[in-house]
């Protein structure tokens, strides 16, 4: 698989990666382990998990399976911190809090260090500054080798990312940044994708098949297999079963059938292609659907066909979003 440089650092990652959203809650151990190998036989390395995701199942099973089954040296290992179960406050950016819940992420993995730390949502009860501090000392600890954010909107993006910047060799900059951004949620291009490449800052593209509508597997009904048809994940899906939406998964579909390959690919190879983009975040549930994302990486879109996607997907980007003289 394809490398790529994560921002304007020097580390390098696979143009897919592997999440673990669901490990330890609807992906077992058994699963884990044969999406971890079919990853990593496929020249995957990068591998996004989180504090929060399964409650810390996720990090216990990913730890439990690397040297194992995978070589340590072989993977760029992205964790996050931030989020917090708590009914009065979802976020807590504190340098206490951080700090903490990074040792606490490494012991579930088995690690001295992770590739890739990530703050994972602005808090606004924190200074940005005491958060971004928390990145630093976790770099200069050793702790961490790169530091990144998610789920900040552009000006906290710009904000954060101008500040690392404003003492090189004491702050440590800001590698990537993960937002959800798709065909069918493009939100990101009016602030935070320009920021992030003027400000070097890689983007992790998270729900790049948007939420597994693009697959066109919801096109006429729901799978009762799919994650649409569970308790707990059938409200993440629901936003993206409009007719917007729709309109979009039959473009996707038309191209596809143009090209001989899937919707998956097609989408797929969309989002990892775009100007900014590092390595798309893919959360197969199981070895089948993640090596049919993984076949993407032979498909290269044609310039119309990505154009057709451009122009059934685009969004409403006005002023001031816009060169104001044109308007």
């Amino acid at each position: 698989m394809e490398q790529r440089h994560l921002g304007r650092t020097g580390l390098r990652v696979s143009r897919i990666g592997l999440g673990t959203l669901t490990w330890g809650r609807d992906t077992d151990e058994h699963d884990a382990a044969d999406l971890l190998k079919t990853f990593w036989e496929a020249g995957g390395t990068l591998v996004d998990t989180a504090d929060v995701y399964g409650g810390g199942e996720a990090e216990y099973l990913l730890g439990q399976l690397v040297e194992g089954l995978v070589p340590r040296r072989d993977l760029v290992i992205a964790t996050k911190a931030g989020s917090v179960p708590a009914p009065d406050r979802r976020f807590d950016g504190s340098r206490a809090h951080l700090l903490s819940a990074l040792d606490a992420s490494l012991a579930r993995l088995g690690t001295d260090y992770v590739d890739l730390w990530q703050v994972h949502a602005f808090d606004p009860a924190t200074p940005l500054d005491e958060t971004l501090q928390a990145l630093d000392i976790a770099v200069s600890s050793g702790r961490a080798r790169y530091a990144g954010v998610s789920n900040f909107c552009g000006w906290q993006l710009a904000k954060a990312g101008t500040w690392q910047l404003a003492a090189p060799g004491i702050r440590t900059r800001l590698a990537s940044t993960q937002m959800e951004y798709s065909l069918l949620q493009r939100g990101v291009e009016r602030e935070v994708l320009p920021a992030a490449l003027d400000l070097g800052i890689g983007l992790l593209p998270s729900s790049p098949l948007g939420r597994g509508v693009l697959t066109g597997k919801y096109r006429n009904a729901t799978p009762t297999d799919s994650r649409g048809a569970s308790d707990h994940m059938a409200p993440f899906v629901a936003p993206y079963l409009d007719d917007a939406a729709t309109r979009i998964v039959d473009a996707v579909t038309t191209a596809a059938d143009g090209l001989a390959v899937t919707p998956l690919q097609v989408a797929l190879a969309w989002i990892r292609d775009r100007p900014g983009v590092a390595a798309p975040i893919i959360g197969a549930r199981n070895s089948q659907q993640l090596t049919a994302a993984l076949s993407v990486e032979a498909l290269s879109l044609p310039d119309e066909i990505c154009q057709a996607l451009d122009d059934v997907s685009a969004p409403v980007h006005r002023y001031p979003d816009q060169d104001w003289s044109t308007l």
